[in-house]
């Protein structure tokens, strides 16, 4: 099971990584003009950003299977 929500976890930051690379790209194009590049990567991003939820998700039913719903927040 820890193995699986290791997984997740990496692939949550993945696709937060790829979106973040995606959205800088939407706004350097934007800034010139090139409306048409801006907006595919702004929507490309969003894609990431919405494979990022899923996975983040996955990693929290796992959490709950194993752990229950009952566990505490990390400390700081």
């Amino acid at each position: 099971m820890s193995k699986e929500a290791a997984e997740h976890h990496g692939k949550t930051a993945e696709h937060h990584e790829h979106a973040a690379r995606h959205h800088r790209e939407a706004a350097k194009h934007h800034e010139s003009g090139n409306w048409e590049t801006a907006g595919h990567h702004a929507h490309t991003a969003q894609g990431h950003l919405h494979h990022a939820t899923h996975h983040a998700s996955e990693e929290a039913k796992l959490h709950v299977e194993h752990h229950g719903s009952k566990t505490k927040a990390a400390s700081k």
